[in-house]
């Protein structure tokens, strides 16, 4: 079974035949974590950093922003009796597809929030593939947290 996310939107899972994948990651953000001990798996595909820029369409959709939709994600993943110490993160996006001379920044300033949100909150990142001027696809399967990253016709594991 496939699990798709769409841009601003979170996905959690505990069906160990689920796969759940997002397309087309630019400056937008995928965050995958997993809980190997109860084999729960949950995706974000976030495309903003603050939700201050918008706080109608954060109340919305609070998966459009790295501020509201990380910590949404991870309340996901409790509501599904998993232990922040016990996650496994990782992380793909962030990239400059249409910003040649990095006028908006988008990707980089995603990046930095998550890494600040992250810190805060006592969060490794275990694996990533972040920046560049590359589309990915980001798929996590549910019963092993493995996680590839398709790209320009090539695929890795994360």
């Amino acid at each position: 079974m496939q699990l798709t996310v769409d841009i601003a939107d979170v996905k959690v899972s505990n069906d160990p035949e689920c796969v759940i994948v997002t397309y087309a990651l630019g400056s937008c953000i995928a965050v995958m974590l997993h809980d190997p001990a109860r084999r729960i798996g949950g995706m974000i595909h976030y495309m903003l950093p603050l939700s201050e820029t918008s706080p109608d369409k954060a109340k919305l959709k609070p998966a459009m922003f790295a501020d509201t939709g990380i910590p949404l994600l991870f309340e996901e993943m409790y509501k599904h009796g998993c232990d922040k110490r016990d996650l496994v993160v990782k992380v793909a996006g962030g990239g400059a597809l249409y910003d040649d001379k990095g006028m908006f920044n988008i990707g980089q300033r995603n990046y930095t929030v998550l890494r600040k949100l992250f810190w805060k909150n006592g969060v490794i990142i275990k694996a990533e593939d972040v920046g560049g001027a590359k589309s990915r696809t980001a798929r996590l399967w549910v019963s092993t947290g493995k996680v590839t990253i398709s790209s320009q016709g090539e695929e890795a594991e994360l």
